[in-house]
């Protein structure tokens, strides 16, 4: 299994913000995570508001933690609070259940970490996820159907 390097998880933030940039989006700020939810690299933009950095880790070890995007950890959320308060709970609250983190697979498919991203809507942050993933040259789970990876687009 590979791994993400920091030159590559700098690339992802990179990739985040020259984006956001580009769309005139607010202050940003971005994580990237290996398989285990530790932090490899995370940036926030000037003016970005307090707890950045605990909402995109949040994202992210939520979104590895039930194997999927995190727009559809939120999802399972609203659709089985009880389930959702449990694993809360078991994980001490580090989880954040709101869009706006990823999974990152390397080219065979397997998850290999995260990115999370805050600062916009919540279907916004998860789009830029995406594209700073695919512009580092990783695959989100969309771009793995069909690997020999179990890959979870619906709850």
């Amino acid at each position: 299994m590979s791994h993400i390097t920091l030159k590559k998880a700098e690339e992802i933030i990179e990739a985040v913000f020259a984006r956001a940039g580009e769309m005139k989006c607010k202050p940003m700020a971005a994580v990237v995570t290996d398989v285990g939810a530790s932090t490899i690299a995370f940036k926030k933009q000037d003016d970005s508001s307090m707890l950045r950095y605990e909402m995109a880790h949040g994202k992210c070890y939520a979104a590895l933690a039930l194997g999927r995007s995190s727009s559809l950890v939120r999802y399972r959320a609203e659709q089985r609070p009880l389930f959702m308060d449990y694993l809360l709970k078991v994980s001490d609250g580090r989880m954040f259940c709101e869009n706006g983190a990823m999974l990152v697979r390397d080219e065979n498919g397997a998850v290999i970490g995260a990115v999370g991203v805050t600062g916009e809507t919540p279907e916004l942050d998860e789009e830029l996820c995406a594209h700073a993933i695919r512009a580092a040259g990783y695959k989100t789970d969309d771009d793995a159907v069909g690997t020999a990876h179990h890959v979870r687009l619906e709850n």
